[in-house]
C-alpha cells in the first residue's frame, strides 16, 4: 500500500485547503483505477508559530505505483498549491509501504509535540527510499514525512467529512441553513461532536476563510457524521471526502511536571493553583499554578467566553491538571481537571457572645471582643461554598483546537463537565 502525503498548500490570506489538495490526489488515483483505502488528515503540533492555520498534513493510503502517486501529487500540489504567498511552502513526500519504521512512527509522534525540520525529514526520507519534493524552502516536507508515519504512530482515530464548495463560489459568502444543521447536530449527538456550539448558536462546522470547504463534520462513526452532512441544507457541494483523523484526540499532549514546561508545546500538567483568577483588559482571565517551587501562568483568553467563568471559580489551593499549548511562559487553556477544591477560609472570628467580628489584639496575640471581653488566639475556619465541582472542564466548541479532544469522547479519569 503506497502513501502519498502533502503538507502546506494553503494561505492564510489567499485561501486553499491541504485536505483539498489531498482529495485532488485522491480523485485523480481513483479515476486510474487505483483502490484508495483512506485519507488521513492529521494535525500537527498546534504551537508551532509558522502554521497556516490549523497545521494539518494528509495521506492517501492507496494500491498504485509510488512512482505515479508521485507524479500525480506533484502535479496536484505544483497546481493547486498557494505559492505566491511566502509563508506557503509545500511538500510531498511518497513511502512505497504503509508499514512504516518505527523511527518515521515516531517522527510523526514527535511532529504533534515538538518543533522538527526539513533537514531532518529529507534525511530521514532518504534513508528509507521515500521519493520527495518540495517548493519554497520545503518546510512542508516535514509534515508530510509525519502524515506517512500518522497511521504506525497513533491509535485513536476519528473522522471528518468535508463538503467541498463549487470553484466559481470561493470567496464568497457561504449559504448554509441553520437550523439544518442544529437539527442534524441534535440528531447524532455526541457520537457527531462540535458541529454547533449551542449556547453561542453557531455553526462551528462552517469556516469563515476564503478556502474551498463549506462544511466539515466530526465524530466518532464515519456513518454518523455522513448523515450529519447529508442533513444540512446548503449552497450545491461541489466534491465529498471522509477523513481519518487525530482531531478529537489530545494526541499534542504531553504529560510533564511543571519544572519541564517549555515553550512551544502542549502539556498535561498537575499543580495547585497559587492566585487568584484576575480579569484583564480585553476579558482575559489569568491565575497561576505551582509546583515544588515552580510556578506557571494560565490563561483563559476572551475567544473562551463562558470556559472563563469555570476559571474565575478557582482558589489558591484548589488542586487541579491544567492542559493546553505554552507560548511566552503562559499556557492557554484547553481544559482543566478539579482534583481537590478548598471548601474552607480562614476569617477574622466573631464573637460567641455579641455576634460581631473580632478586631486584633496586637501582633501575634490574637483576637478580642471589646465589648465583651472574648478572645480568640487567630483565625478560625469557615465553610466555603464554591460554585465548582470535582471534574473536567473544558472550551467551548466554538474555541476548541482540532486536535483537543471533547470530553464527550472516551474515558476520563474524573466527572466531566461538557460543553456543547
Amino acid at each position: 500500500m503506497t502513501v502519498v502525503a502533502v503538507d502546506d498548500t494553503d494561505s492564510r490570506e489567499r485561501g486553499m485547503c491541504t485536505t483539498y489538495a489531498a482529495r485532488l490526489v485522491a480523485e485523480e488515483l481513483r479515476d486510474r483505477g487505483a483502490a484508495v483505502e483512506r485519507v488521513l488528515l492529521v494535525r500537527l503540533n498546534p504551537a508551532v508559530e509558522y502554521k497556516t492555520r490549523g497545521n494539518a498534513a494528509l495521506a492517501v493510503h492507496a494500491d498504485v505505483d509510488p512512482l505515479v502517486a508521485l507524479e500525480v501529487a506533484t502535479r496536484v500540489v505544483g497546481d493547486a498549491a498557494e505559492t505566491a504567498d511566502p509563508r506557503t511552502n509545500p511538500g510531498v513526500v511518497v513511502a512505497p509501504d504503509s508499514e512504516v519504521p518505527p523511527v518515521v512512527a515516531d517522527f510523526a509522534r514527535r511532529a504533534l509535540r515538538e518543533h522538527l525540520d526539513r533537514g531532518e525529514a529529507e534525511s530521514l526520507a532518504a534513508a528509507h527510499g521515500y521519493e520527495t519534493a518540495a517548493w519554497g524552502n520545503g518546510r512542508g516536507v516535514v509534515g508530510a514525512l509525519a502524515a506517512v508515519g500518522a497511521w504506525a504512530a497513533f491509535e485513536d482515530w476519528t473522522f471528518e467529512r468535508i463538503d467541498y464548495r463549487e470553484p466559481d463560489r470561493w470567496g464568497t459568502d457561504r449559504v448554509v441553513d441553520a437550523d439544518s444543521v442544529f437539527a442534524a447536530a441534535d440528531a447524532e449527538y455526541p457520537v457527531v461532536w462540535d458541529t454547533v456550539d449551542r449556547a453561542a448558536g453557531e455553526l462551528v462546522c462552517v469556516p469563515h476563510t476564503p478556502g474551498p470547504i463549506l462544511y466539515g463534520v466530526r465524530g466518532d462513526d464515519p456513518d454518523a457524521v455522513a448523515r450529519v452532512a447529508d442533513a444540512i441544507d446548503s449552497e450545491p457541494v461541489h466534491a465529498s471526502e471522509l477523513f481519518v483523523t487525530n482531531q478529537g484526540t489530545d494526541a499534542h499532549l504531553a504529560d510533564a511536571a511543571l519544572a519541564d514546561v517549555e515553550d512551544g508545546r502542549a502539556y498535561r500538567v498537575d499543580a495547585t493553583v497559587a492566585t487568584g483568577p484576575e480579569t484583564r483588559r480585553g476579558g482575559h482571565v489569568f491565575l497561576a499554578v505551582a509546583d515544588g517551587g515552580e510556578r506557571l501562568r494560565c490563561a483563559a483568553f476572551e475567544p473562551t467566553k463562558r470556559f472563563r467563568d469555570r476559571v474565575r471559580a478557582l482558589r489558591p489551593g484548589d488542586r487541579v491538571t491544567v492542559c493546553g499549548e505554552v507560548a511566552d511562559g503562559t499556557l492557554k487553556l484547553e481544559k482543566f481537571a478539579v482534583r481537590d477544591l478548598d471548601t474552607t477560609e480562614r476569617v477574622v472570628p466573631t464573637c460567641p457572645d455579641c455576634g460581631t467580628s473580632m478586631e486584633s489584639a496586637g501582633a501575634g496575640q490574637g483576637y478580642r471582643c471589646r465589648d465583651c471581653d472574648t478572645t480568640e488566639p487567630g483565625k478560625v475556619e469557615r465553610d466555603l461554598d464554591r460554585d465548582l465541582e470535582r471534574g473536567w472542564y473544558e472550551v467551548p466548541p466554538r474555541a476548541r483546537r482540532h486536535v483537543a479532544k471533547p470530553l464527550v469522547r472516551g474515558d476520563w479519569d474524573a466527572p466531566v463537565h461538557p460543553e456543547r
